[in-house]
């Protein structure tokens, strides 16, 4: 039997989540009688991989060092077979700006933005003159790359002061126009277009409380209410921006659709696999058990990707 490793945890603002991840997935592995094993990516991560010698790293890290392309490009060094995006894709998605650059370049409709660094510019009446040039209130703010809406706010006029300090400890950020609408979430599964799901928040917006605690009671609508047309158009803009960044394996990709258009938010390289997380809900309405959609992850495994 095939030996996995399940990297999970590490150092990111997701952690949590992560494990919640990893944990799921080897409980499902468990189950089918992998030898499998969590492996958290500390400084003995090499030393530990080197003993354990598995056939595929199952990677269920989130956020930075785990879905930037940082521990990617230590699985591509030791040349084991790992699971989701390479080293390049994986960065590219990661950061904001640069995913959203490939994105208008491709004429993949997007939030209009600007960067905000915290060492040129200042936290004054000259921002809230650049937003209503360029954007208009509400606006939202977030990290340039974090996932899982983490440190994202909404902000209008009068608390955009207060949670720009908030997100001080950043060098940089996005300042993005606020897109109202319906939130659409979109998997991909290699070349395969998976399905789809809407999601209405009881919160202001999709945001790290919304997707992981069941207490903020999102409400997930599968089959999405859309003319075929507007289905299959907002798949193959999620299908065209997967094969844009170079992705492998599983990707979900976020959008807002308001006044007949599809916003794409993000493509996120290391979709959830927690018992809330919409990917392997989407799967399983498509027909796709939940340890086969981790055994097709781990077939795709490879390195080079």
């Amino acid at each position: 039997m095939k030996k996995i490793l399940i990297l999970g945890g590490g150092f990111s603002k997701e952690r949590f989540i992560s494990l919640q991840t990893a944990k799921s997935v080897l409980k499902a592995l468990k189950k089918k009688k992998y030898n499998a094993k969590i492996c958290e990516p500390d400084g003995k991560l090499i030393e530990k991989i080197k003993n354990f010698k598995p056939h595929i790293v199952f990677n269920a890290l989130h956020g930075r060092f785990g879905e930037d392309g940082y521990i990617q490009s230590i699985l591509e060094s030791l040349k084991i077979k790992y699971t989701h995006s390479g080293v390049h894709a994986s960065y590219t998605a990661m950061d904001k700006e640069i995913s959203k650059k490939l994105f208008i370049k491709n004429k993949i409709i997007t939030p209009k933005y600007f960067k905000y660094n915290f060492k040129k510019d200042f936290i004054n009446n000259k921002i809230i003159f650049k937003i209503k040039k360029k954007l208009k209130f509400p606006v939202v703010i977030k990290p340039i790359n974090e996932g899982s809406s983490v440190n994202v706010f909404i902000c209008n006029e009068k608390n955009l002061k207060k949670n720009l300090k908030k997100l001080s400890v950043y060098r940089e950020i996005l300042i993005e126009e606020f897109i109202p609408g319906r939130e659409i979430q979109v998997a991909i599964l290699g070349k395969k277009k998976l399905g789809l799901i809407e999601l209405k928040p009881k919160r202001k917006f999709y945001d790290y409380e919304a997707k992981y605690s069941l207490k903020a009671k999102t409400e997930h609508i599968i089959p999405v209410n859309l003319k075929k047309n507007d289905l299959n158009k907002v798949m193959n803009i999620a299908l065209k921006a997967h094969n844009l960044i170079g992705c492998k394996g599983v990707t979900r990709s976020d959008f807002k659709f308001n006044k007949g258009k599809f916003y794409l938010l993000e493509t996120n390289t290391q979709p959830g696999m927690t018992n809330l997380s919409l990917v392997p809900e989407i799967a399983a309405y498509s027909g796709m058990s939940f340890i086969n959609l981790i055994e097709w992850i781990l077939k795709d495994a490879s390195i080079n990707r």
